[in-house]
Order: structure tokens, then sequence, then C-alpha cells
């Protein structure tokens, strides 16, 4: 892309370092991109690293329907210390020798982890709580509570579990984890979740998130990378890749761009958002079968 192209509409697929909030990483693609329209579809906390979907130009319209999707994440979970943001990034708050921890306890108390579950998100997070960040609260010293709330778990794997004593001199564990959950799911809560039940409290050390729907850490590019080249999924192909596909005929693509709700095939019912394309393959609208009808969400075409 020259510099004196207009910027594409698309997804971008970064794979974010360590150390960037997720509104870090869309600032400096503001500036790669050249435009101000940039969104991300879901945060990242600033420790994990790995796949964070921006939108770009009119693919912001996109974002806030691709958020729905299955995360899959690589992560190390240690057993035996407790921190205030039940990650490494927080001043640790308790510690509990875990030598004694079996791989059969660890693998029972995982299995109570995993399905639908209700989990409590970790309170130095960005939940809100009657309009106000979660974090917001726990800094300032605040004592309240977050609801649970259900989230699904579809997959939670142990890999490698390796013995380490921590810098305090406590005997820890270490597990190596895959994780296949649902958008809203918190790894570093399932860490802390997995550590009480044991009875010897736990925390995330590290987190890598490998795929974001059907988007993964193969097509996701570095911010160096994208600095040097700027590579978007065009809009088109995102939504094909995201959602289940409906072609319709010129006289159809008219009505539904103009937002009138034509009956949709029984195939779409119940299926979540679905990218209409026109007759030469345009992507032009994302709409939802509400009572056997296109409701229109959001239009491109």
């Amino acid at each position: 892309m020259t510099q004196q192209n207009r910027t594409p509409d698309g997804l971008v697929v970064v794979d974010k370092p360590s150390g960037f909030t997720s509104h870090d990483v869309v600032a400096k693609m503001r500036g790669i991109a050249r435009t101000r329209r940039v969104g991300h579809a879901g945060t990242l906390d600033p420790m994990a690293t790995g796949v964070l979907v921006l939108g770009v130009e009119r693919a912001t319209k996109l974002l806030g329907h691709l958020a729905l999707t299955e995360k899959e994440y690589l992560g190390t979970i240690r057993l035996g210390q407790t921190t205030v943001t039940d990650d490494a990034e927080g001043e640790i708050t308790g510690s509990h020798d875990a030598s004694k921890v079996t791989r059969e306890a660890v693998d029972a108390r995982i299995a109570e982890l995993t399905g639908e579950i209700m989990q409590v998100p970790s309170k130095v997070s960005a939940i809100k709580i009657d309009g106000v960040r979660s974090y917001k609260r726990a800094r300032e010293g605040e004592e309240f509570e977050i609801p649970a709330r259900p989230v699904t778990v579809s997959s939670f794997a142990v890999h490698d579990m390796r013995e380490a004593v921590a810098e305090d001199g406590t005997a820890v564990l270490d597990l190596v984890v895959s994780v296949v959950c649902s958008s809203g799911t918190y790894i570093r809560a399932l860490a802390r979740d997995l550590g009480a039940g044991l009875g010897v409290g736990g925390h995330l050390t590290a987190l890598r998130r490998t795929r974001v729907g059907p988007y993964k850490l193969d097509g996701a590019r570095t911010l160096d990378q994208l600095q040097q080249e700027l590579t978007v999924l065009p809009i088109a192909e995102a939504a094909a890749a995201a959602f289940p596909r409906w072609d319709v005929d010129e006289r159809r693509a008219r009505l539904l761009t103009n937002g009138v709700r034509l009956d949709m095939p029984e195939t779409y019912a119940g299926r979540g958002p679905v990218a209409v394309f026109g007759p030469e393959g345009r992507f032009l609208v994302l709409v939802e079968e509400h009572k056997g009808k296109a409701k229109s969400l959001a239009v491109f075409g």
C-alpha cells in the first residue's frame, strides 16, 4: 500500500507484545494505518502476548459482532502463590508449599473448571461495577464484590508440570496449560480458582493468545512487521471467515442494504450474525435472523 492510497477497510491481526495495553496497540496502529478509525475486538491484558484483532476504517463496525467468539490460549500457572491481580503483574499476597500437590488432584480440580461454569472475574480487571471500572475501585482500596457470570471453558489441559522454587523460597509448581474458552473468560481467574481449589493458591505467570475465532497466530503480524508492511485482511474476506454467508440477488441486495426485513432461509435461524453478499461477491450487510426476517446489524455496501 502506498501512502497516497486510502487505508483499506479490513481487519489487522496483531501479535501483541507484552507490556502493551490493547489501547496502546490501537494507538500505534492509528499511526501505521494513518487513520483514526481503528478499534479492537476484545482486550488482552498488558502481560499477555498474541492474537489481537483490530478493525480499520469501516471494519470497525464488525468488531462488536466478532467479540462473541471462541478464544484459545497457552499459559503458565504457578501453584503456591497468590497475587493481588491473579497474575505476575501484582504483588504477592500469600505463599503456600505446593510440593505435595499431585497430578491427580490438579486434573480433578481442572475438570471442575471445565464446561459451563460460573466465574468471578479478577478484581483488577476492566469489568464495570455501577459504571466504574473494577481496577479503579481496587486501586482506591475499596471493598467490593464482583458477581459471578457464566462462561464456557471448552478445554482446559495440562501439558507439563514442573517443580520450582519461588524467590521467597516457597516450593511451587508451574503448570503449562492450554485453554479454549468463550469470550469474557479470564484465564487468570482460572489460575486463581485452580490454586484456591487445591488449597495452595495460584496465579498466572505467562499467557499467549493463539486464536480468536477463525484468526490464528500464524496469520498475525508484529507491530514492527506491520510498520514495514501494513497487512490488512479485506473486509469481505474477514466477514466470510467469521460469519455464515448468505448470497443474494441484486434485488434482495438493494432491499437489504436499505434496511428492508426480508424473509431469511431457515438454515440461518439462531446462528447469530450472517454476512450478506451480492451477486458479484461484494460484502453488503451484516444481518441477524429475527422472527424469520433479516434484521440489519450494520451496512457496508
